[in-house]
């Protein structure tokens, strides 16, 4: 997915929330997967064979339903000459509202390519192919070690997880000279023997049966983590999945983090890596007398419109809808943002218009902030980034509004 933006993945991951609500009154909703090497007219024939077996359908409201469906997807296909690179998704069927049905039609190009063809009918959209596309594929095994203590974790997607901690009963050095000291040296080397040993089990319980495990990374302070792996501990197919060992401060959770940290080259194609890369130079440009950076809602807007907005950084959390509203009266119009538009929708009924004082505001239009922001800034020749809340990254943001900019130049 790294060719992908994060704002068509945010798109997409809120198109799918909404489709996971949507439900047929039956066996009504058509689902269409169709890989990019698929021909289009083997795509109709088989329309129209399912066509022909839906008109045997009992139920006379799903039979027209359903038929629907199939008029309005071959409808479709005589528009397309070709589906993208990844293929098409097409979902089509019937959604009541109220007293009212309405069919709704949804053309989806997926962010990584369809392998099967797919048609598929049932009272609900079927979204899991989409939703798989959406997730981080594979996970990277963690183990952060010296002689008093071990951490073993994962991380997966953006998440940085922790599975188990292990401590040692390593004694101490002594200073005691003659047989004492060397006595004291056998029984520290035999404990750390048998705790490299314990170590290498768990993490060969855990790893070995993690599926679609990508590799393992090593850290720790000392040299103790670069005997651990020479000496050949871990299991040989664990030991040939090793991606590198980095030098890291702690044995904990803390450890675990800075490990991600330190092998952030190893992750250049996932997600975590380039909103950590994006997030530092925010920060670096913040703390900067003149720094190139902004933050807040009025101010980031105010660089937008001047042009000066290069890469806009928008928490998930900042999630909010931009309303148009008009005067009934006068035709003045306002444009806020709110958090819930059937709330503000209410609470227009007590508002004077503020310029001719009427109680007479209504919504006119709204949509995603997000949404807006990302049209906006790319109007003005700029990106926008999506940043999650799952990493420490996103909640600096969070502190920050939610919402941010890496400039061209100040305004």
């Amino acid at each position: 997915m790294s060719d992908v933006s994060s704002i068509n993945l945010y798109r997409l991951k809120k198109e799918l929330q909404e489709l996971e609500d949507k439900k047929g009154r039956g066996t009504e909703l058509v689902s269409l997967y169709i890989p990019a090497d698929k021909n289009l007219d083997d795509v109709m024939s088989q329309m129209r064979e399912e066509y022909s077996q839906a008109s045997n359908i009992k139920s006379k409201r799903t039979r027209k339903n359903v038929l629907s469906a199939l008029e309005t997807i071959m409808q479709r296909l005589k528009l397309i000459n070709r589906v993208g690179e990844n293929g098409l998704v097409l979902l089509v069927g019937t959604i009541p509202r109220g007293t009212q049905d309405k069919i709704e039609v949804h053309m989806i190009t997926p962010p990584q390519p369809i392998v099967t063809y797919r048609y598929h009918c049932d009272s609900q959209f079927y979204l899991t192919p989409l939703k798989e596309m959406l997730e981080e594929r594979g996970s990277y095994g963690l183990l952060v070690m010296d002689r008093r203590e071990a951490t073993i974790g994962v991380l997966k997607g953006k998440i940085v997880e922790t599975l188990l901690k292990l401590t040692s009963n390593v004694p101490g050095k002594t200073h005691k000279g003659g047989q004492s000291q060397a006595r004291y040296a056998r029984l520290r080397e035999i404990s750390a023997h048998e705790f490299f040993v314990r170590i290498a089990r768990h993490c060969e319980e855990i790893f070995l049966n993690m599926s679609e495990l990508k590799g393992l990374i090593i850290g720790g302070p000392g040299p103790t983590k670069d005997y651990f792996v020479k000496e050949g501990y871990l299991h040989h197919e664990l030991q040939k999945k090793i991606l590198n060992v980095f030098d890291v401060s702690y044995t904990n959770e803390f450890g675990l983090s800075e490990l991600v940290e330190a092998a952030s080259g190893l992750f250049k194609d996932m997600d975590i890596n380039r909103e950590k890369t994006l997030m530092q130079r925010f920060l670096s440009e913040v703390v900067k007398d003149d720094g190139l950076a902004a933050y807040g809602d009025a101010e980031v807007r105010r660089l937008i419109e001047a042009g000066a907005v290069e890469t806009l950084l928008v928490s998930e959390e900042h999630e909010s809808f931009r309303v148009r509203t008009v005067c009934q009266s006068c035709g003045h119009t306002e444009d806020v943002t709110v958090k819930d538009v059937a709330l503000f929708e209410d609470s227009l009924a007590r508002r004077p218009c503020a310029r001719c004082n009427e109680h007479a505001l209504v919504v006119a239009d709204h949509k995603s902030s997000i949404e807006e922001l990302a049209e906006r800034v790319k109007a003005k020749g700029g990106t926008t980034e999506v940043i999650s809340t799952e990493t420490e990254e996103g909640q600096q943001l969070v502190a920050f509004g939610g919402i941010g900019a890496i400039l061209r130049f100040r305004a």
